[in-house]
This record gives structure tokens, C-alpha cells and sequence, in this order.
């Protein structure tokens, strides 16, 4: 983990924004302030940003907008803050593609170690040698019944031709199961191989995404035939899938 990885407040409190500044500056981060999604945009799209400190609720566009608009443009890590108790906001943000959230009132230790965790798993090591780049396979295109999924493009098409916008743990989810068609994974194997960022305990919240996949891709979600599930062991994609 590099000692001044650049953290992005987005939070529309001014004192919880210059509270965060004062103490991960301290801490070697460097810091930079954002009060919402229009000062936001432009500082990531810059560059340089290697973790956004996203506030659940602000005025305008609110944080689950903006993990959504982040996730579906960069890969930059993705810590949620949330004064809210329910649950359910915590785990919709975590399938949109944030890495992990923190509750309000927080201390800034919790703060602290998060940050660094994220980045452990998202920041090669200053200095350490990055591993070789994988030899990309002869091909990276999918087929099953009419739908095609390409890996390198990231985009999966409808029997129509028509592109189908898919959340990143949706893609990853996927790119899983057409690698592994007619095999039954259990949630475990689903997590251990999907590519990126390491999951974390919230990401048991698996099967939700997978309800979320089935809504997008099956001719009737509420009796899939193409993403069944095992009962007691996992699920199975079903299709014949071909190498294009």
C-alpha cells in the first residue's frame, strides 16, 4: 500500500470533510474535499484519485448514485458512509460495487483501518514488482442461446443485439458462470473466482446479486432456467455455452 495514496472525501458536511482532511493528512494520506457529486466528477476524472470516502446521504445526487456512476466508470475502491441503520442500504451499496461502508457515528481509528485495508487488497506495493500480465486467452467472447458476452469489452448482448447493462459483480459473476457452464459452484467457489478486488464478509450478499443477474438475463426470472439453483450446494449456469 503506497504511504500517500490519495483518499477523496465526498461528503456534504463541511466539519465531517475537514475532520477526515486534518486526521488521514496526519496519517501521510493525501486528502482532497468534495461536497457532492458536481465537485466530485471532475476530480476523479482527473486521475490520481485511489479511494473515494462516499457519504450515503446528501442532497442532490446521493451516494448510491455516485458508487453506481463510479463503478460504472472507474475502478477506484469505494468506501460507503452511512449514518442509517437499515441494513438494506448498507448491502445494496456493497452489490452496486462499493468495497465496504462504515456506519456514522465512526470513530477515526475505524476510519483509519478500513482505508488501509481497501487499499492493502486494491494497491500493488510501492516497489514491489508487479505480477506478469496474464496471457490473454485465445479468445474472450461467449455464446448461448443467441446471447453473446464479451469478456475483453465488458458488455453482454441480448439475442437482439441489444447491449444489457451490468453492474461489476454482475459482470464478474457472469464471466464465471459461462467459464464454468454445466458446473456447480457453491457461493464460495462463485466469490474465490470472480476477478478484481478481493470479497470481503459483506459479500455474502452473493445471492442477491444473482437474483439481480437472473432479472436481466433469464425469459422469466421467477423460474430461471439458465442460472439454477442447487438446492443445499450452489447454483448452475445451464446453457451451452461456445468460444467465439
Amino acid at each position: 500500500m503506497r504511504q500517500d495514496a490519495h483518499v477523496l472525501v465526498v461528503d456534504d458536511d463541511p466539519r465531517v470533510r475537514e475532520m477526515l482532511r486534518e486526521f488521514l493528512t496526519g496519517e501521510g494520506f493525501r486528502v482532497s474535499l468534495a461536497d457532492g457529486g458536481d465537485e466530485m466528477r471532475p476530480m476523479v476524472a482527473a486521475g490520481g484519485v485511489d479511494l473515494v470516502l462516499l457519504d450515503l446521504v446528501m442532497p442532490g445526487d446521493d451516494g448510491l448514485t455516485l458508487a453506481r456512476e463510479l463503478r460504472r466508470d472507474t475502478n477506484v475502491p469505494i468506501i460507503m458512509l452511512t449514518g442509517k441503520g437499515d441494513v438494506i442500504d448498507r448491502i445494496v451499496g456493497l452489490e452496486i460495487g462499493a468495497d465496504d461502508y462504515i456506519a456514522k457515528p465512526f470513530h477515526l481509528r475505524e476510519i483509519l483501518a478500513r482505508v488501509r485495508s481497501v487499499l492493502r487488497r486494491c494497491m500493488p506495493d510501492r516497489g514491489r514488482e508487479p505480477p506478469p500480465a496474464p496471457i490473454p486467452p485465445a479468445t474472450s467472447g461467449f455464446e448461448f442461446d443467441g446471447w453473446r458476452f464479451d469478456a475483453t469489452r465488458r458488455t453482454l448482448y441480448d439475442a437482439q443485439g441489444g447491449t444489457v447493462d451490468l453492474t461489476t459483480g454482475e459482470f464478474e459473476l457472469l464471466r464465471v458462470f459461462v467459464e464454468n457452464a454445466g458446473k456447480v459452484l457453491n457461493r464460495d467457489q462463485l466469490m474465490d473466482q470472480a476477478k478484481g478486488r478481493e470479497w470481503t464478509p459483506y459479500d455474502r450478499a452473493v445471492d442477491t446479486q444473482i437474483g439481480r443477474l437472473r432479472r436481466k438475463i433469464e425469459p422469466d426470472p421467477a423460474k430461471p432456467v439458465w442460472i439454477k439453483t442447487v438446492r443445499g450446494v450452489g447454483y448452475v449456469f445451464t446453457p451451452a455455452v461456445a468460444r467465439l
